[in-house]
């Protein structure tokens, strides 16, 4: 009788922990597809259809538990693939955009594992551009990317009055070496009203064992945006250096550069002017502006002009033109069409690509349909 009481009363207090202890689970995720018209690349005109355009498309589960005193565990499984085609867009990889573990508090801010977003893209993409880095006019066709990084320690402090911070290490997880491949990222930032704005600065290390020391490529990025009621403007000024700083968006890198003995040749440049493309800068500095302006009650009307300037002696340099249109059907769908031109300079081979996409030429114009659940 005794051990039934017993057994009953650790029955109770579990049952009584698990009822404090609220979660939930919610599957989420965007599906992009757009008609893309691009010109100007070695392939000559190039239509298609083509997936995340706007967004990149994606399926995803998120969750959190309650643990009470103000922490919280939460997780995030994400998904990428291609609405045109219905594969994965990276093969072999499940949840290859984001997937990470943590715990969260109001008080002491959120620590995450795995793996994530860098504070730098974070950066560009919620505060530098006013394409989101989607569309046609995607800041990544000029402006270092640095998107996820794997192994990543993420930690986001809480929001005092307006001001926060965060910081992520990414181990590089090569032998004999805890500097070989690691990236580091920190940001801090001012957001309140109107105002939005931050700076960050992101560290990669390009050593590897295979090709032993290779130096490491730095980018520093001040950004802000301020909403005008009848417009947001935006403007982002970056300065990259060392190797890998600002790589090519067309796929195009220092490695491949050297492996072809100094020179693109056909390897999906602009060669349609018969030239060999320049190697990428490693030391460079890129500005944007840009607007949105709402139009209407469902509209909204994007533009913005960024200025990559190459300080080496090639002289790489490279102007784009964007602009855009967004239409909400509802809260969840919307049409949008978009256009985008890069003038290059002295070989450089910069393309108009889209979120998921680096596109095959120096114009390119599209026109989709994005629906989020």
């Amino acid at each position: 009788m005794k051990k039934t009481l017993i057994s009953l009363a650790v029955l109770a207090a579990a049952s009584t922990g698990i009822a404090h202890a609220q979660s939930s689970v919610t599957i989420y995720g965007t599906v992009d597809a757009a008609f893309v018209s691009e010109r100007g690349g070695a392939a000559g005109t190039v239509n298609k259809i083509s997936s995340g355009t706007a967004s990149s498309s994606r399926i995803g589960f998120k969750g959190n538990e309650d643990l009470g005193n103000g922490l919280s565990a939460l997780f995030v499984l994400e998904s990428g693939f291609s609405v045109d085609t219905g594969a994965q867009d990276k093969a072999g990889s499940l949840f290859n955009r984001q997937s990470y573990v943590g715990l969260t508090s109001k008080d002491t801010g959120t620590l995450t594992l795995g793996r994530q977003y860098t504070p730098y893209y974070n950066t560009l993409s919620k505060i530098a551009d006013p394409f989101a880095v989607g569309y046609a006019g995607s800041a990544k066709n000029l402006f270092p990317a640095n998107t996820r990084t794997s192994n990543t320690v993420y930690y986001t402090s809480p929001n005092f009055n307006g001001f926060d911070a965060d910081v992520a290490y990414s181990f590089g997880e090569q032998a004999d070496s805890n500097k070989s491949g690691r990236q580091i990222g920190a940001s801090a930032g001012y957001a309140n009203g109107p105002l939005n704005a931050r700076l960050v600065y992101n560290l990669v290390n390009n050593d590897t064992a295979a090709l032993g020391h290779m130096g490491s490529g730095r980018n520093l990025l001040l950004a802000g945006n301020y909403d005008f009621a009848v417009a947001k403007a935006y403007l982002a000024y970056g300065v990259n250096k060392g190797a890998n700083s600002a790589v090519y968006n067309s796929g195009l890198s220092n490695s491949n550069f050297a492996a072809n003995g100094g020179a693109y040749i056909n390897s999906g440049s602009l060669n349609s002017y018969a030239y060999n493309a320049a190697a990428p800068s490693v030391d460079s500095t890129t500005l944007l502006v840009g607007a949105t302006v709402p139009v209407g009650e469902a509209g909204t009307f994007m533009a913005s002009y960024i200025k990559a300037n190459d300080k080496g002696i090639a002289n790489a340099d490279a102007d784009q033109f964007a602009l855009g249109y967004s239409y909400a059907l509802s809260k969840r769908t919307s049409t949008y069409a978009s256009y985008a031109k890069i003038k290059n300079k002295n070989g450089a081979v910069y393309t108009v690509g889209g979120n998921s996409e680096v596109g095959s030429g120096d114009k390119a114009f599209n026109v989709g349909l994005r629906h989020s659940f």
